[in-house]
């Protein structure tokens, strides 16, 4: 196994990694809107959180020499439902290859943020 780690991703924020290559398979941690330059959350509503989320997925990604035309299955969590359709849109620009998902709604994600989303893809 191999654990991946980037600057350019939030540092996590317990006791695990960003992301881990066992054999083919990448599996990354949750990621939430913050910002990795500045640590904190970014500001706006679900769009504006699921555009740093993805940039920072993209990053973890890039770190294990993947994209996320690699990705085959996402695991996506949301604190409220009704923004599933503005979280969608967003979304789909990153993951036009179309993965297998499960998104669901959560009473509370950390640091108050509106979505979290992990990720598996073949290397």
């Amino acid at each position: 196994m191999k654990i991946i780690s980037t600057p350019n991703a939030p540092a996590a924020i317990g006791p695990y990694s960003q992301a881990m290559v066992t054999g083919n398979l990448l599996f990354t941690s949750g990621q939430i809107a913050i910002d990795p330059a500045t640590g904190n959350v970014v500001e706006g509503g679900i769009a504006e959180q699921t555009e740093q989320i993805m940039k920072n997925l993209g990053e973890v990604l890039k770190a294990a020499g993947a994209s996320f035309d690699n990705v085959v299955k996402t695991t996506c969590f949301l604190a409220e439902i009704a923004d599933f359709a503005a979280f969608n849109e967003v979304y789909g620009k990153y993951f036009t290859s179309k993965p297998a998902r499960s998104c669901v709604a959560v009473k509370d994600l950390p640091k108050g943020v509106l979505a979290e989303v992990e990720v598996i893809a073949e290397l």
